[in-house]
């Protein structure tokens, strides 16, 4: 059994599936949790081979029952939790009078509502970590849409800002209690998500998922000291 545990969500592919490589490698022992079983089953067939410690939950984090499956069956597989991932999201393009109300509402659930209702339903895990070692860490997978409102985008970005606020609280809540939260506030990631973009940026010259997966590592190297509240991942071209 690991002597640390992780859970990642939106962990088949993209940052998702560079963060668990990286707590692999870490010697964590995994969950991680994505919407299509077969998918997620295929991304984690790579990381055993590697020689990790893995169980999985296939879940739609719309569904706040799958969301609890999530922490209990980690809890049932590990008994603690160390690092929380919360980086399962959607995105879908579009003018605001185009908007459709299904499409609103699943940016919702996905990206804000489940990141709140994960974080819920894990503090009493968190707590216990961060109590016996004072660096119990939540990573929420924000956006720069997040920092700066995007056009064509607007819920994503409304969600992303959400994102960064609920973090921050998250913080304020829980950090007296050995539990640190950051949000990740990437611009373009070599992920499928951005597959939509890739005629004007191609992936090469995008930011790498091992990229984020190293600011994670970044932020478990930090003593129980420091609190980073984001980092924001940029392309040399992007404006600041």
């Amino acid at each position: 059994m690991a002597e640390r545990a992780a859970i990642i969500t939106g962990g088949s592919s993209g940052i998702g599936l560079a963060i668990a490589r990286m707590l692999g490698q870490d010697g964590y022992g995994l969950t991680v949790s994505a919407r299509r079983p077969e998918k997620l089953e295929e991304a984690v067939a790579g990381l055993r081979e590697e020689g990790f410690e893995v169980h999985t939950v296939a879940a739609n984090m719309a569904n706040e029952e799958d969301i609890k499956r999530i922490a209990s069956e980690h809890e049932e597989k590990f008994g603690r939790l160390d690092v929380l991932v919360n980086n399962a999201g959607v995105g879908i393009g579009g003018l605001i009078h185009d908007a459709e109300t299904k499409k609103l509402d699943m940016q919702l659930d996905v990206n804000l509502r489940a990141v709140y209702l994960m974080t819920r339903d894990c503090v009493p895990l968190l707590r216990a970590a961060g109590k016996e070692h004072g660096k119990a860490l939540i990573v929420n997978t924000a956006s720069i849409a997040g920092k700066f409102g995007q056009a064509g985008l607007a819920m994503y970005s409304a969600t992303k800002f959400g994102v960064v606020g609920l973090s921050q609280a998250t913080q304020q809540e829980y950090g007296p209690e050995g539990i640190t939260c950051t949000a990740l506030c990437p611009g373009f990631v070599a992920t499928p998500m951005t597959d939509w973009v890739e005629g004007e940026v191609p992936k090469d010259e995008m930011i790498q998922p091992e990229d984020i997966a190293a600011g994670v590592r970044f932020l478990l190297g930090t003593s129980k000291n420091c609190v980073v509240p984001e980092i924001q991942f940029l392309r040399p071209s992007d404006k600041m």
